[in-house]
């Protein structure tokens, strides 16, 4: 029996494997597709490789375009040459590659943007493909095995992945076979829908409420198709000063609260965002005083495994592993070790605000900028280019013990090397609003704004997180709001709305956000 048979463990789905290609009359213009996959990891890889020699071979680049809804992220090789042979025509939630990136933001895809749990929670309800009664057409599923009873047994990531079996009309999947099976690493619990949702009973990070499996009715699946395509996540590069300067920052600010008699001695469970910041800010908790640590987040990146090998890092809860190659050989090498302190959940957990508050979560993430009285912006440069999405930062910030932002204070132009500032007088886009954020951070310091009005948080955010290049604008800019908007008796939160956005327009024509005043 060959490998991919012995994954099979129901045997009359044997019949049902094919090669990629005789899965290509499945697909029809303007479908709905539901995949699996959850940043570079987890989503099927050969049968869209073939869809899209498939059109390219036929020039058919145009003529068969599908509406994309995935966890999160997938891997650039595909996500981008789907794009560049216009085979994307809708694309939900959130996108990584040059291509499709483009043309989200040329009009040649159709992007949504929505906090990862709603979005999870709203697939099952319909939402999204409302037109035709809720549902995909097809599903594309990468799975690690089948059991006996045709439950999917899924790999390194879950996303979505759970709605898309339950609520797709047909599916495909592919077995990895280059992958273990990660059998028994899931916990499993599927949407259920209003006025009969139970609650998450999970008060610890470690907790396991559901099943190992995927429910699945085998008469859905139309083909199995062995992939032998390993995961290769996303190396990050190492941290640089101003990274580790911010983590820097973040690590005594905990020592700090767990003086002050607001945190426990081993924190409180930790989620932490995608990016060198996030992985400075690990690489410094390994190095850091605090042990007995427990992680509740949505990605578990290479320094985690750094974290668990320290000794100080107990369990982590995630609902990808976004590993890189080498992150992933780790893992393989050190599979008992690694998958006994690791459960994978389905987004819809892993992001859920009920777990994320009651058990105290501290949030970490990066944003594009924020402004002098703590909104931020994670999406949309200049307000109107979409880099990649909101992704669950959101889901964590709103709903966090302590809601914490970070990001350089200064950012390069093509003609200066501090030419732009991520602290802003007001962001042009919000994704995340004063109301949810608790600390703000960059390589100049840390602003804890709790308790404070909008004007403490504004002095409190230029004195401690500008660059010292833009601080004497920045606090010109705040005076001169206070004292005009004082004087109308409109001044809880200043501004002088006709110049606010005068360092943009100083970028766009001149290269730089620095200006000489606000006049």
């Amino acid at each position: 029996m060959s490998e991919l048979q012995q994954r099979i463990r129901k045997k009359s789905l044997h019949q049902r494997i094919m090669s990629a290609e005789d899965t290509i009359p499945f697909f029809k213009n303007g479908m709905d597709l539901g995949w699996s996959g959850f940043t570079p990891v987890g989503y099927p890889k050969v049968v869209p490789e073939a869809l899209a020699d498939y059109v390219e071979k036929n020039n058919l680049q145009g003529k068969m375009r599908f509406n994309l809804f995935i966890g999160a992220s997938i891997g650039a090789e595909i996500e981008d040459r789907w794009a560049s042979l216009s085979m994307t025509d809708k694309r939900w939630p959130y996108q990584t590659g040059n291509v499709v990136q483009k043309q989200v933001n040329n009009g040649g895809v159709r992007m949504g943007d929505k906090h990862l749990s709603l979005y999870a929670q709203d697939l099952a309800y319909g939402f999204y493909t409302k037109e035709r009664g809720g549902g995909f057409d097809l599903g594309l599923i990468e799975a690690s095995g089948i059991t006996e009873d045709g439950s999917i047994i899924l790999g390194g990531s879950i996303g979505c992945a759970t709605e898309v079996i339950q609520h797709s009309d047909r599916l495909i999947i592919e077995i990895n076979t280059a992958i273990p099976s990660f059998e028994g690493l899931h916990d499993i619990v599927m949407t259920e829908r209003p006025p009969y949702k139970k609650p998450y009973l999970i008060s610890r990070v470690d907790d396991r409420i559901g099943s190992p499996y995927v429910p699945c009715d085998p008469d859905k699946i139309i083909a199995i198709v062995e992939s032998k395509k390993p995961d290769r996540g996303r190396a990050l590069s190492a941290p640089d000063a101003v990274s580790e300067q911010i983590a820097a920052h973040i690590i005594d600010f905990f020592q700090f609260e767990v003086k002050a008699g607001r945190l426990p001695k081993n924190l409180l469970p930790l989620q932490s965002g995608v990016g060198n910041i996030a992985n400075a800010v690990v690489g410094g908790l390994v190095q850091g005083p605090f042990s007995n640590v427990q992680v509740w987040t949505e990605v578990i990146q290479d320094t985690m495994l750094d974290f668990f090998d320290s000794g100080k890092l107990d369990f982590a809860s995630s609902t990808s592993l976004s590993l890189s190659e080498g992150g992933f050989q780790r893992l393989y090498d050190n599979w008992d070790f690694y998958t006994g302190k690791v459960v994978l959940r389905p987004m819809q957990i892993s992001n859920n605000p009920e777990p994320i508050r009651r058990l105290g979560v501290i949030a970490m993430n990066t944003p594009v900028e924020f402004d002098i009285y703590g909104h931020a912006n994670s999406t949309l440069v200049g307000g109107t280019r979409m880099i990649n999405g909101i992704g669950g930062s959101g889901d964590f910030l709103r709903n966090a013990y302590l809601s914490i932002m970070h990001t350089p204070s200064t950012r390069p132009s093509k003609t200066d090397a501090n030419g732009i500032t991520c602290v802003v007088p007001m962001v042009p886009h919000v994704d995340h609003t004063e109301h949810d954020l608790d600390v703000l951070v960059t390589e100049q310091g840390l602003a804890d704004l709790r308790g404070l009005c909008p004007r403490e948080r504004a002095q409190q955010i230029i004195s401690k997180c500008v660059h010292p290049e833009y601080k004497p604008i920045m606090q010109e800019y705040y005076e001169r709001a206070q004292r005009e908007c004082f004087e109308q008796n409109v001044g809880h939160e200043p501004h002088m709305l006709f110049k606010v956005f005068k360092m943009q327009q100083s970028l766009a024509e001149k290269g730089t956000m620095k200006i000489p005043n606000w006049d």
